[in-house]
């Protein structure tokens, strides 16, 4: 058996990532074909060619280099998803090259602290990850941005990948499982593509609401907060996280958006309050005594927030209000579900073997807890429709899409919360983000 060189293995990784700036002159079927063409190689030859000794531990006991077919993969995907965005594609790929490379040797040589979260990882290595990250992908961008049609702003090709590689670093301590050659690509895509629907036009024309309103959105969401943190439904991150997303939504999309955000935390709240005794007695009752952290925020409003971004920024103002309204409600039908189905659910099982298993496994669905949800996601859509967010004909798309969304994170987390792949936060952010592509899809 070959010995394994973590080094070596982050300096590939990290040079791999100079074959981005080929993207330039390929059209997308070209770099999907080399893409493609990658992933074989990785696949048969590299192994056969002393690529053995590019395999981490768990890779020689599985007996298959799962990060080294992922990181072509991840490639693959991202030209297929954005054929006439190569510079999307490639600066997500910088981000994965030099940013995740960079954090691990950056780590290893500087040391230092380690974040509270993750023993695992060291804020030197974040660090290194956001700087080397941000400026990789961006001098990707800029290179390929003449090829693009038509061509992307300098603001874009500099801000976006920093925004990008912000986001992604703070993904990548994240204390899970899951292969950083998912996480990492993913989060950046789906940053640069937001950012690549903006325009100096939609965002001057919002302005000026947007500074009249912050004043008025900080102090109403401090308010809020601290009363949260005094009533225990918060903890101190959840309310510093609360304020920022709270004030971010009234601010971007009015004070009718921070209703509808107040309703869902609010409906959140008070489930998780519902038959405590039977939760405490079997061991599944809500972590901090029921106080909801920084992580818990992001995860269940990260999507409307952004969503209220968009709604302020893009043209596509009525299609970003569709997605907050989505997600929403599906961030707070989705808790009353769960919290319903542990105070009161009798027939608990698994998606999609339908198994009986106990209140509080994870990924388990009820009877009771699902009709409960399904009045929940009512409620907060005719609250939507009430405030003018969306038409009374969105309505059952919405909870259609809500309820679809809750079932794919109980598939999820069936599958992946058990062996630590995914968290429960990041099954809600998950559940969150599919109810708002699925009713964009619908629409």
């Amino acid at each position: 058996m070959t010995s394994h060189s973590e080094k070596a293995r982050q300096w590939i990784h990290i040079g791999s990532g100079a074959f981005a700036f080929l993207l330039r002159g390929l059209t997308w079927m070209e770099a999907a074909g080399l893409a493609a063409t990658a992933l074989a190689f990785n696949l048969f030859l590299l192994p056969r060619i002393g690529g053995r000794r590019l395999y981490r531990p768990a890779d020689e006991a599985r007996g298959l280099p799962i990060g080294i077919l992922l990181y072509p993969l991840a490639i693959l995907l991202l030209v297929l998803t954005f054929p006439t965005r190569l510079d999307i594609a490639g600066a997500a790929w910088g981000v994965l090259a030099f940013g995740d490379g960079m954090a691990t040797l950056v780590g290893r040589w500087a040391g230092g602290a380690h974040w509270p979260w993750n023993r695992d990882k060291t804020i030197a290595g974040t660090i290194g990850f956001l700087i080397c990250g941000a400026v990789g992908a961006s001098a990707v961008a800029w290179w390929i941005r003449p090829s693009v049609v038509p061509e992307p702003s300098l603001w874009f090709v500099i801000l976006a990948p920093l925004a990008a590689a912000i986001a992604t670093a703070l993904v990548e301590t994240i204390p899970v499982r899951l292969d950083d050659n998912i996480s990492v690509p993913l989060t950046a895509a789906a940053v640069l593509w937001l950012a690549s629907m903006m325009t100096a036009g939609a965002a001057r024309q919002s302005w000026p609401y947007v500074m009249a309103a912050l004043p008025w959105a900080l102090a109403v969401n401090l308010l809020v907060a601290w009363s949260g943190f005094r009533a225990g439904a918060v903890s101190r991150s959840g309310a510093i996280a609360g304020t920022l997303i709270g004030t971010t939504m009234y601010a971007a999309a009015g004070w009718s958006a921070w209703v509808l955000l107040f309703a869902t935390f609010a409906l959140a709240s008070v489930a998780s309050r519902l038959g405590l005794e039977r939760k405490v007695l079997l061991g599944i009752e809500e972590d901090r005594e029921g106080r909801r952290g920084a992580g818990n925020a992001i995860a269940n409003c990260g999507v409307a927030a952004a969503a209220a971004v968009a709604a302020a920024t893009t043209p596509y103002r009525a299609a970003a209000w569709l997605a907050l309204v989505a997600a929403l409600t599906a961030a707070g039908s989705d808790t009353v579900a769960s919290e319903i189905g542990k105070a009161w659910g009798r027939t608990t099982f698994l998606v999609p073997t339908f198994r009986r298993v106990k209140p509080g496994t994870p990924g388990a669905v009820s009877l009771e807890g699902t009709a409960a949800g399904i009045v929940s996601a009512l409620a907060l859509a005719a609250l939507a429709i009430a405030l003018g967010h969306i038409a009374w004909s969105m309505m059952v798309v919405v909870v259609v899409a809500a309820t679809a969304a809750a079932f794919v994170e109980s598939l999820l987390g069936a599958t992946l919360e058990g062996p630590g792949i995914l968290n429960n936060d990041m099954l809600n952010f998950i559940n969150t983000a599919v109810a708002a592509a699925l009713v964009l899809a619908f629409t």
